[in-house]
Parts: structure tokens; C-alpha cells; sequence
């Protein structure tokens, strides 16, 4: 017992960046992991229990100013992970970390912990789930990512500010542009609908930037890379596992989906032509396997 915390004292104290251990919530990992078990308790228990009687919120408004400044904060994350090194500098074949106060190092530094600051307001996204009475939106996917993300994101400015793992926030940012405008557009209610027909595609882009993670850290497993490569595995882990979570819900979403619509549409039809057969229309029927199919 003596060894492990002797192990966790000298992880956690010792072989941390200096540079970063006096920012706000990442001096030690007590308040992040407070905040993720007080966000899992809300989430799936007391947040339900005080809405069970309520009627749901209306946050039309709320939601469009969120997402809005969703979306400034993910382009402000983009250009500051090209301007502080991969735009210029980084190597995406293998990309160590700089400890140094030089200038350029402290900017990716800084744009690291922002990440990882947006990584805990986007725990609102469920928030507002729970206060709308949206609770299957609340999915194991749902909860694993907002959970896991920014724990990754604090061993990150912990340990990490800056090197090959910074690719990671980069994509992921640049897929949360897309996906909070996205999330805007939709909170301008039903009539905005007919312009987001690329739902799916977001799912997509996550398979994408997941797969693009997953291969980027291999290489620094088969080369003589000087970064962590016990992080670079965590990462081909936890990419793997998302690969796996995001491609099931696409597969449930939309390709089960529409196979089921395409065999509703077939069955109705067979019975159009069986009824018209026998003397009668059936306009009723198909309107409504048309509408459902537009639905979707």
C-alpha cells in the first residue's frame, strides 16, 4: 500500500508540467473529479427526480446563446492550436512535448487548459437535456464522452500541455464548430429543419476524427518517439472505444433506420396494390408512410 501512494505522490507531484500546476482546477485531481461525479449524479438521479413534476423548461433562447458562443470558443481553439504549432511547426509523425517558457510553447499551454475549461461548460449540454425533460437523449455514448473528455483533458494540462496529443483538440474542436451550429440552427425550432439534413454527417466526422486519433498515436508506439507512450495507449484505447460507440449509434440511427423505412414503404406498396385490386384507394395509408419517410 506504502508503494502505491508513494507512486501516486511522485505521478502526481513530481512528473507533472510546473508551468501548469498552479491553474485554477488543476492543482490536484480532487475538484475534477468531483465536478464528473456530481455532473453523473445530476445526470442520471436528482436531476430527473426535481424535474419529474415539472413541466419541461423552454430554453429556445438560452440554447441559441450557448451554442453560439459554443461555436466562438471551438474557432478560437482551432486557431490557436494551428497558430502555437500545427499549422507551422508540429510534426504529425511524432511531435515531443516542449516544457520550456518559450513563447510558443506557454501559447499551446494556455490553449490546452482553455480546452479543457470548455470541456467542463460543454457538461451543460446535459444540464440542459434534463431541465428540457430530454432524458433519452441521455445515453451511456452520451454521458461516457462528457464524462470521459474532460478528465483527458485535465491529464492533458497536467501533465501534457502541448506535443502529439494536441492533434486530438485541434480535430475536435474543428467537429464542434460544426456540430454546435448545428445544435443552434435546430434550438431555432421546426422551421429551420428542411436545412439540416446533414445530421448524420456530424456522426461521420466523429468516426473520421476518432480514426484519425487512433492512427496518429500509433505511431508513436512504433517509433522512437520521445512522448509518453503510455498516454499515446490510453489514447488508442479510449479512440478505439469510441470508434465502436459512435459506429453503433450510427449503424441504430440511421442505417437500421432507414432500412426499416424502406421495408415499411415496400409493405404499404404491396397493400396499396392488394386494395386497389379489390376496388378501393388507399391515399390515406400512403401519405402517411410518406411523411414518416420524410420525417427521417
Amino acid at each position: 500500500m506504502a508503494s502505491i501512494v508513494n507512486y501516486y505522490k511522485d505521478l502526481m507531484y513530481n512528473r507533472n508540467d510546473p508551468r501548469t500546476q498552479d491553474w485554477l482546477l488543476v492543482s490536484g485531481p480532487g475538484p475534477i473529479l468531483t465536478i464528473i461525479l456530481l455532473y453523473l449524479y445530476f445526470s442520471v438521479s436528482i436531476g430527473p427526480r426535481l424535474m419529474r413534476d415539472k413541466k419541461p423548461f423552454d430554453l429556445r433562447n438560452t440554447l441559441i446563446f450557448y451554442n453560439f458562443t459554443q461555436v466562438l470558443l471551438s474557432m478560437y481553439l482551432v486557431y490557436e492550436g494551428l497558430m502555437a504549432g500545427w499549422l507551422y511547426d508540429y510534426s504529425y509523425k511524432c511531435q515531443p512535448i516542449d516544457y520550456s517558457n518559450n513563447p510558443q510553447a506557454l501559447r499551446m499551454a494556455h490553449a490546452v487548459y482553455m480546452y479543457f475549461i470548455c470541456k467542463l461548460i460543454e457538461l451543460l449540454d446535459t444540464v440542459f437535456f434534463v431541465m428540457r425533460k430530454k432524458q433519452r437523449q441521455i445515453s451511456f455514448l452520451h454521458l461516457y464522452h462528457h464524462a470521459v473528455m474532460p478528465i483527458c483533458a485535465w491529464i492533458g494540462v497536467r501533465f501534457v500541455p502541448g506535443g502529439h496529443a494536441t492533434l486530438l483538440g485541434l480535430i475536435n474542436s474543428f467537429i464542434h464548430i460544426l456540430m454546435y451550429a448545428y445544435y443552434m440552427l435546430s434550438a431555432f425550432g421546426p422551421e429551420m429543419q428542411k436545412y439540416l439534413w446533414w445530421k448524420k454527417h456530424l456522426t461521420s466526422l466523429q468516426l473520421v476524427q476518432f480514426s484519425i486519433i487512433l492512427v496518429h498515436n500509433m505511431q508513436v508506439m512504433v517509433t522512437d518517439c520521445n512522448y509518453p507512450k503510455v498516454l499515446s495507449f490510453l489514447l488508442i484505447v479510449n479512440a478505439g472505444l469510441f470508434i465502436y460507440l459512435f459506429g453503433s449509434f450510427y449503424v441504430a440511427n440511421y442505417q437500421v433506420k432507414r432500412e426499416n423505412v424502406l421495408i415499411a414503404r415496400e409493405k404499404s406498396k404491396i397493400t396499396n396494390g392488394m386494395i386497389k385490386s379489390n376496388g378501393y384507394t388507399n391515399g390515406t395509408v400512403t401519405h402517411d408512410y410518406a411523411r414518416s419517410y420524410k420525417s427521417d
